[in-house]
């Protein structure tokens, strides 16, 4: 048999038969075309399997997608001024200055890009922040605040994840206070039936949330070699910005403005630096888990060759991210 038989011996066709419907058919190629379309791939990939050549030409770049856009989410704002702190601090303010320090440390890597769900201090439903970041096709959702609670006693930074019961009062008081804004309804199943839109919902939510919490562990992680974290701060509740059924998304509470401790050091822009490092060697952890477990397949605008940070490190110093 000849060796230079890399095609089948027989092509399919298939025609339209006075518009009763697909006949299909088998015909032999003949030996010399056989032989010719051997050639023709001989000349097209090298040793490696891999395209060099088409029509005597070398074949277009690959195109690589763009890199992974991650939507932050300043709590609050405009008419909704979060919590007060114990100085008359508003959470609103914290929460944007810190998510444009993130947004600049994340976006100096040069591996993302970054869109916020709101630039300046306007007040944006908690349902709007949500279609954005899906309309806008996000990577990632990281919604930042710093809430208030009775007692004043209670202070550090905690991670949460969705989940239709709390974890524990404090997440249940906290998702409570939050979803308050206003009322959520799902952006992306208005024109599904019911039964259809659980069903896509539940499956779509199943992935997100494993990713999900894995984001939350990274943020976790890191968080904790930088700032004091409440006890169990891996937590969980019914956030209202949570809940996009595509994206991985977490809420992180940087501290609380009742207490007095929490609230001066949110309001350096020191501390807020520590912070948004933290959290942006926790995406890049993410990501770095998902690129070796990717393996050789292409992750949207990242360089296989390229060496990834383990996530092991402390911040940089301040003005050397």
């Amino acid at each position: 048999m000849s060796t230079v038989l890399p095609f089948s011996r027989r092509l399919l066709l298939g025609r339209m038969a006075g518009g009763s419907g697909l006949l299909f058919g088998t015909f032999l190629l003949p030996l010399h075309v056989r032989r010719a379309m051997a050639r023709s791939l001989a000349d097209k990939t090298d040793a490696d399997g891999r395209l060099v050549a088409w029509n005597g030409r070398k074949p277009p770049p690959a195109h690589r997608p763009p890199p992974p856009l991650i939507m932050l989410d300043p709590g609050h704002g405009g008419k909704d001024p979060g919590a007060i702190g114990v100085s008359g601090t508003y959470e609103k303010h914290i929460a944007l200055d810190a998510a444009f320090e993130l947004k600049r440390l994340l976006e100096a890597t040069g591996r993302y890009r970054v869109r916020m769900t709101r630039w300046t201090d306007v007040f944006v439903p908690l349902e709007t922040r949500v279609a954005r970041a899906q309309e806008a096709g996000a990577a990632l959702f990281m919604s930042m605040h710093a809430d208030a609670i009775h007692d004043r006693a209670v202070r550090g930074a905690s991670v949460y994840t969705l989940s239709n019961s709390a974890s524990d009062p404090v997440a249940a008081a906290l998702a409570r206070r939050e979803n308050s804004a206003d009322r959520f309804m799902g952006p992306g199943w208005r024109n599904a039936s019911p039964e259809v839109a659980s069903i896509l919902s539940s499956l779509m939510m199943r992935e997100t949330k494993i990713d999900s919490v894995r984001l939350a562990k990274d943020m976790v992680r890191n968080l904790d070699r930088e700032v004091d974290m409440l006890p169990n701060p891996d937590r969980h509740a019914g956030f209202v910005v949570l809940k996009s059924a595509q994206i991985p998304s977490v809420l992180v509470e940087m501290g609380f403005m009742s207490n007095r401790q929490d609230e001066s050091l949110l309001r350096r822009p020191q501390h807020r630096a520590v912070v948004a490092g933290a959290m942006r060697q926790a995406v890049e952890a993410y990501f770095a888990a998902a690129h070796r477990v990717a393996g050789v397949v292409d992750l949207p605008g990242i360089d296989p060759e390229a060496p990834w940070p383990q996530g092991t490190e402390k911040s940089p110093p301040l003005g050397q991210a």
